[in-house]
C-alpha cells in the first residue's frame, strides 16, 4: 500500500510539473502558433509573386514554377526554425539542422547528376541560348531542337532519329546555332582547266549565281584558292536567308547545275583527275601481251611445282 501511494505521489508530482511548464509555455505556444499561421498565409503570396518574378527572366513555365517552389520551401523552412526557437526547442532545432544536413548531403550525392541537369536546364532557360526548332550542332550531333525540359534537350536529326542529350552536356560543351543569326553562308568549291580564261570564269560564275539567287553580284564571293593537279581551284561563297537544311541543300544543288550549264555553254571545262595504269614491268608493253606473259608464268609455276612434288 505504501509503495502504491509513493508511486501515485511521484506520478502526480510529475503531472503537476508538466501542467506548470505548459502554463508557463502558453504565451510561447500562442506566439508560435500565430507565427506559423502567418507564415503559411504569407507563403501563398510568396509563391505567386516569385513565380511572376521568375517568369520575367524566363518564359518557361516549368522553370518559373520550380524556382517559385524552391523559394517558397526555403521561406517555410525558415519559418519552422523560427517557431522552434520561440518554443525554446534549441536542442531539437540543433538536431533537426544536423539531421537535415546529413540527409541533404546523402540526397545530394545520390541525385548529383539529376540535380546538375536540373540546374543546367534552369540556366539554359534563363539565358535563352536557343529556342525550339533552332538548327544546332552540339556534342557531335546536328539537328533541330524539338523539346527542352529541365533534364534534357531533344534533337531531331536530318535522318529522322531523335537524340536526347543531358542539359549538363549541352551547357558545358560548345554549341553551334545555325538559326540565331537568321542567315547561313554556303561554300562551294570547284575547279576549271588551266587553259580557260580565269577572268571570264570568275565573271560568268558570279553572274550565273547572282541571277539564280536574285542577289547583287557584290554579295557573292569568288576566290581562286590553289593550283591543283589538273585544275585551278576556286571557292564560291554566298548567304542564304532561309537557314533550314532542305533550303540550303536545295539551293546548293541548283547553283551547281546552273554553273555546269553555264560552263558548257561557254566552252569552260571542269577537269577530272586522269590516271594512267601500267600493267607491265617494262613500259610500252600492250595489255594483251602482258596477259599472255602472266598466263605463261602462271602455267610454268604450276608445272614446276608439280615436278618438285
Amino acid at each position: 500500500m505504501e509503495q502504491f501511494s509513493e508511486a501515485w505521489s511521484k506520478m502526480w508530482n510529475k503531472l503537476d510539473g508538466w501542467v506548470e511548464k505548459i502554463v508557463m509555455m502558453l504565451p510561447n505556444l500562442l506566439i508560435a502558433a500565430f507565427v506559423m499561421g502567418v507564415s503559411i498565409f504569407i507563403a501563398r503570396f510568396v509563391s505567386k509573386y516569385t513565380q511572376k518574378l521568375a517568369f520575367k527572366f524566363t518564359h518557361n513555365k516549368t522553370v518559373s514554377s520550380v524556382i517559385s517552389s524552391v523559394i517558397t520551401a526555403v521561406f517555410v523552412l525558415i519559418s519552422l526554425f523560427l517557431v522552434l526557437s520561440i518554443l525554446n526547442l534549441d536542442k531539437a532545432l540543433t538536431s533537426l539542422l544536423a539531421g537535415a544536413g546529413v540527409i541533404g548531403l546523402a540526397v545530394g550525392l545520390a541525385l548529383q547528376e539529376p540535380l546538375v541537369n536540373l540546374f543546367s536546364g534552369v540556366m539554359m532557360s534563363v539565358r535563352s541560348l536557343f529556342n525550339i526548332d533552332d538548327l544546332v550542332e552540339t556534342n557531335g550531333y546536328f539537328g533541330k531542337i524539338k523539346k527542352i525540359d529541365l533534364r534534357s534537350t531533344l534533337l531531331e536529326l536530318p535522318t529522322g532519329e531523335l537524340v536526347t542529350i543531358p542539359n549538363k552536356e549541352v551547357l558545358q560543351d560548345p554549341l553551334k546555332n545555325f538559326t540565331a543569326s537568321g542567315k547561313r553562308r554556303v561554300v562551294l568549291e570547284c575547279g576549271v582547266s588551266y587553259g580557260d580564261d580565269l577572268e571570264k570564269v570568275k565573271a560568268l560564275t558570279i553572274n550565273t549565281v547572282s541571277e539564280l539567287l536574285n542577289e547583287e553580284p557584290e554579295n557573292i564571293d569568288f576566290y581562286y584558292t590553289a593550283f591543283g593537279d589538273s585544275s585551278i581551284n576556286f571557292m564560291l561563297r554566298y548567304w542564304r536567308r532561309d537557314v533550314s537544311q532542305p533550303s540550303v541543300l536545295g539551293t546548293k544543288s541548283d547553283v551547281i547545275m546552273a554553273i555546269k550549264k553555264a560552263y558548257d555553254a561557254n566552252d569552260i571545262s571542269i577537269p577530272f583527275p586522269i590516271r594512267t595504269l601500267d600493267f607491265g614491268i617494262k613500259g610500252g608493253e600492250s595489255l594483251e601481251e602482258m596477259k599472255i606473259f602472266q598466263t605463261e608464268q602462271k602455267n610454268n609455276g604450276y608445272a614446276h611445282s608439280s615436278v618438285e612434288n
